[in-house]
């Protein structure tokens, strides 16, 4: 299984940013799929999750800005970051649940600067 995201970088508050993750070695069809975030010092935070019937939760500090999808077809899942905060500064991590077993990507660097 492998997971890759893209998509990170700096930007302005209120800037956007996509992140994007590409899956493999799993069914992604029925896999649920989530966004985690980990700032220094921090603990990591579920930022958002998706599952296989495209139902969506997100943590309160990111609803109405960002919004998790996926596109079966391609075996990726999205995250669109809109009127960033510089506390959303954090490596982000996309997440996969596939047969009880959680799976990590690398994670990419998301900085938001005011």
């Amino acid at each position: 299984v492998q997971l890759v995201e893209s998509g990170g970088g700096l930007v302005q508050a209120g800037g956007s940013l996509r992140l994007s993750c590409a899956a493999s070695g799993i069914v992604f069809a029925i896999t649920v799929l989530d966004w985690y975030r980990q700032a220094p010092g921090k603990q990591r935070e579920l930022v958002a999750v998706i599952n296989s019937g495209g139902s969506t939760n997100y943590a309160d500090s990111v609803k109405g800005r960002f919004t998790i999808s996926r596109d079966n077809a391609k075996n990726t899942v999205y995250l669109q970051m809109n009127s960033l905060e510089p506390d959303d500064t954090a490596v982000y991590y996309c997440g996969a649940t596939f047969m009880g077993r959680d799976y990590w990507g690398q994670g990419t660097q998301v900085t938001v600067s005011s």
